[in-house]
């Protein structure tokens, strides 16, 4: 039997596209309010057919056992426990989890993206985890918070943030993908194997509405400026933004009528912070079935792990390894890493999350990681092995040794 393993956080009353048969019988209305009655009943239905959910992934690094590993048990429910608290009347629903030392609160509500109360409530629930951090004793507490105090939104201040406002589906679902130890560049790849690359998605050629292409928003970090790239006339320029993953990122996926399937976190601690304080460890929702991918066509996008940056002090090159739900991270050089979070949603209530990576064909694709990762750091510190310099995290480092090195050119 499918458990739902949500923390119930709220229980507004929402209707459905069901209730339109109430709508159908409107005699009852009528003998009990009257007319005046019967279309204030109307107007109510219709605005709350309207109403559209929010699904929020706010995710930060704010502590972990030992090093850069997981959080403590203690910290984790520290953190569900003020999201249960604190989002009564806010929230429809939320879960909470991790992915190495990364903590991700799940959230479901009807405030739309941007929500300064939602945004908020994920800051303040960090702020109060990471007390507890303190407390224990753990390596890098508190590390994502960059700033002192919110200011309306955390995007800009450490947590990733990945949000999608939507009309719910009968049969809404989706896949959180959430990685640790890598940037947000990771998802390039695959997000080019989901919607352009027929061999691995042939719901490319038979799903008429995928066949259309679909609008790849894509973000130059460096600049903060995005660019629409509609497939499949603009599929060079794609491809050439997707190959340079450590400055061109996806934003966001719009299908050809622009309703959004794919919303990633895009920022770099490194931009934010102005010197390494981690690495970005980015969050994707992926909406999925229908007039979307399907959610075996979305997971196995990130079969056959291809190569990141991130891995220790951000400055590696390492194979993107999918893991379980709730996975530390390793200690081989802590290997990039990726969870895949799967619900089912109907009224924003969240059944879930299905471990879409926990099935046993997936150890054959961790196995392949961990090899890769064994072949490259034979590499040693020798490029490719290891990032070019701009792209070093510990740079100031890199610049100190060659400092050195420059005096004794002659």
């Amino acid at each position: 039997m499918e458990k739902n393993n949500s923390n119930k956080t709220g229980d507004p009353t929402l209707f459905t596209r069901e209730n339109k048969t109430a709508v159908q019988n409107l005699e009852v209305i009528e003998v009990l309010a009257g007319n005046n009655g019967k279309q204030k009943f109307l107007n109510l239905v219709e605005f709350k057919l309207s109403m559209k959910i929010t699904v929020s992934a706010i995710k930060a690094d704010i502590g972990g056992i030992g090093g850069h590993t997981r959080p403590s048990d203690r910290l984790v429910q520290t953190v569900k426990d003020f999201v249960i608290k604190n989002g009564k009347g806010i929230l429809i629903d939320s879960y909470i989890g991790y992915t190495g030392d990364d903590i991700h609160i799940v959230m479901t509500h009807t405030l739309g993206t941007d929500n300064k109360e939602i945004h908020k409530l994920a800051w303040e629930a960090f702020t109060e985890g990471t007390k507890i951090a303190k407390e224990q004793g753990l390596y890098g507490a508190g590390q994502d918070l960059l700033k002192d105090s919110f200011s309306g939104n955390v995007k800009g201040m450490g947590p990733g943030v990945a949000e999608i406002e939507m009309e719910e589906r009968p049969s809404e679902v989706f896949c959180v993908f959430a990685a640790d130890k890598t940037e947000p560049g990771a998802y390039n790849f695959p997000f080019w194997r989901m919607f352009v690359d027929a061999r691995s998605n042939t719901g490319l050629i038979i799903n008429e509405e995928l066949a259309e292409g679909v609008i790849f928003r894509i973000m130059d970090v460096m600049s903060g400026k995005i660019a629409d790239l509609k497939l499949w006339n603009d599929k060079p320029e794609l491809e050439a933004a997707l190959m340079y993953p450590g400055r061109f990122v996806v934003h966001s996926v719009l299908t050809h009528q622009r309703e959004q399937i794919v919303s990633c976190s895009t920022d770099r601690l490194h931009n934010i912070a102005g010197t390494y304080v981690g690495k970005d460890d980015p969050i994707a929702i992926v909406r999925t079935q229908k007039n979307f991918p399907a959610t075996e066509e979305a997971g196995s996008a990130f079969n056959d792990p291809h190569i990141v940056a991130g891995n220790t002090r951000g400055s590696h090159h390492m194979p993107f390894m999918p893991v379980a739900l709730n996975s530390a991270a390793s200690l081989n050089y802590s290997i990039p890493i990726v969870s895949c979070l799967l619900f089912s949603m109907h009224n924003g209530k969240l059944t879930g999350p299905h471990d879409g990576f926990g099935t046993a064909d997936w150890e054959y694709q961790r196995r392949l990681a961990s090899e890769r990762a064994t072949v490259l750091r034979v590499q040693g510190f020798v490029h490719p092995a290891t990032l070019v310099p701009d792209e070093l995290e510990y740079n100031k480092g890199y610049e100190a040794r060659m400092a050195k090195l420059n005096e004794k050119f002659k």
